[in-house]
C-alpha cells in the first residue's frame, strides 16, 4: 500500500527548533535512491497541496492564533521537508498512527502536528478538521507518494549522538565563531535565521530541547551553507550550549513519559512511574 505526498519548491531560510524524530519507529531503514518529487495533482488536490506547503514555510502568517513565535515549520524539516537527516516528512504520512512514549497513547499524523505547534512553535492546537491542518496533512501525503506504508528510510528523523553531556564553554565559542552570523550572538535569530533560545523560540517542551537531538541536528544540517562541517564534539558542544539557554516553559512537561521512560537526554523531570509499556 502506498500514500500520496506533495510539491518541493524553495529550499527554507535557516533554522533551528522543530520536533524530535519519531520515537518509536518502524523496523528496518531501507536504503533509497534520490527522492524526486512526484507529479502534483491536478484540481482541488493539487490546490490544497500547494497551500499546506504556503502553511509549512510561513506558518506564522497563516495560524497566527496557533504559533507563539519566530520558527516556521521548515524551520526544522529543512528543503521543505525533503532533506535526508533534517527529520524530512517523506514516507512520514505512512508512519502514523504510531504510539507515541511522550504522550504513552496512539497518536494519528494530525496530533504529531499539534504536538510541533504546542511545543516547537511555542503555540496552540489546531482542530483535526480545520481545512488549514488537511492542508499540511496534504502536503504530507503528497511528498509520501509511492513510499512503502510503515517503512523506515535511510535519513529519516535525525542521526542522534550518544553524549548526554557537553562543554558549554567550548559550545558557546563554536556558536559565536560558525553560529552568531545567522541567529545572532544572544541566540535572538536575524532575517537568515530564526531564534535558537530566548522568548521568540521554541520552548522546553520541544524534542530540540534535548542535547542529543539538538546535537545530531547541527552536526549534519549546520552551519546551513556549511552543513557537516562541524566535527561532532562541536556540535555536542554547541548543542549543549544552546540546551543551557533560557526559552519558554511548557504547562504540563511534567506529564510527560508518564510510564517512566523519557529518554535519557530528557530536558525535565516528569512524574513517570517508571513502568515499561
Amino acid at each position: 500500500m502506498t500514500h500520496p505526498a506533495r510539491p518541493i519548491l524553495a529550499a527554507a531560510l535557516l533554522a533551528l527548533g522543530c520536533a524530535a524524530p519519531t520515537d518509536q519507529p518502524p523496523p528496518e531503514a531501507t536504503p533509497t535512491t534520490a527522492w524526486q518529487a512526484p507529479a502534483m495533482p491536478d484540481g482541488p488536490l493539487g490546490a490544497s497541496v500547494q497551500r499546506g506547503l504556503a502553511i509549512l514555510t510561513a506558518t506564522a502568517d497563516s495560524l497566527p492564533d496557533h504559533v507563539g513565535n519566530d520558527l516556521r515549520c521548515t524551520s526544522c524539516h529543512l528543503d521543505n521537508g525533503t532533506r535526508p537527516n533534517a527529520m524530512p516528512w517523506i514516507g512520514v504520512y505512512g508512519r502514523f498512527p504510531q504510539y507515541r512514549s511522550r504522550e504513552a497513547r496512539v497518536a494519528t499524523l494530525e496530533d504529531r502536528i499539534n504536538g510541533c505547534l504546542r511545543r516547537s512553535m511555542n503555540g496552540s492546537a489546531l482542530p483535526a478538521d480545520d481545512d488549514r491542518m488537511r492542508d499540511m496533512v496534504a502536503y504530507m501525503a503528497w511528498l509520501s507518494t509511492g513510499q512503502p506504508t510503515g517503512a523506515r528510510f535511510d535519513g529519516q528523523g535525525v542521526p542522534k549522538v550518544e553524549a548526554l553531556a557537553g562543554d558549554t564553554a567550548h559550545g558557546a565559542a563554536v556558536w559565536q565563531a560558525s553560529c552568531a552570523r545567522c541567529h545572532g550572538p544572544e541566540g535572538a535569530g536575524s532575517d537568515l535565521a530564526p531564534p535558537a533560545w530566548g522568548p521568540r523560540s521554541f520552548n522546553i517542551g520541544a524534542g530540540m530541547a534535548r542535547i542529543r537531538t539538538a546535537a545530531g541536528f547541527i552536526r549534519h544540517n549546520m552551519p546551513f551553507d556549511q552543513p557537516g562541517t562541524l566535527s561532532e564534539t562541536d556540535a555536542v558542544d554547541v548543542a549543549a550550549y544552546l540546551t543551557s539557554r533560557p526559552r519558554p516553559d511548557f504547562a504540563g512537561k511534567e506529564n510527560d513519559w508518564p510510564r517512566g521512560d523519557a529518554p535519557p537526554d530528557a530536558a525535565y523531570p516528569t512524574r513517570g512511574t517508571g513502568a515499561t509499556p
